[in-house]
């Protein structure tokens, strides 16, 4: 299927998302590491809300790197299956603006104004007509 994007423009993304792939997978260990706690740490209770405040901000750090580990890989997979930069709800093609401003996205700008309309609606948020 061919997608719009040329070559070129699709081996640049190739080569942002390999990077952070390379870098992503590095830095997990690292924050895994140190994410032990020593029992020195929990002396008081200021020292352990500490201790507890930055346990739960690692985790959510982790958390986070897990999820965008795999929106990278699932956009080289759509590299790979030669749909990157197809919107996956209308299969139109997703514009080089908003692919370099958010390389990992799935839709275009018209799919997810529509989502996120859809949010506003069911969160009975009134949008006012255009």
């Amino acid at each position: 299927m061919d997608n719009g994007l040329d070559n070129m423009i699709i081996r640049k993304f190739k080569d942002i998302f390999e990077t952070q792939l390379m870098t992503l997978r590095r830095s997990r260990g690292s924050v895994a590491e140190e994410f032990r706690i020593e029992k020195d740490d929990m002396l008081d209770e200021v020292d352990l809300t500490s201790v507890e405040l930055e346990s739960f901000m690692r985790m959510r750090l982790c958390k986070r790197e897990k999820l965008f580990l795999r929106k990278i890989e699932d956009a080289l997979d759509r590299i790979k299956n030669g749909n990157f930069g197809l919107c996956v709800s209308c299969g139109d093609e997703i514009c080089l603006k908003r692919l370099e401003a958010r390389p990992t996205t799935t839709v275009c700008i018209y799919c997810k104004e529509m989502q996120e309309h859809a949010e506003l609606i069911y969160a009975g948020v009134r949008v006012p007509c255009a």
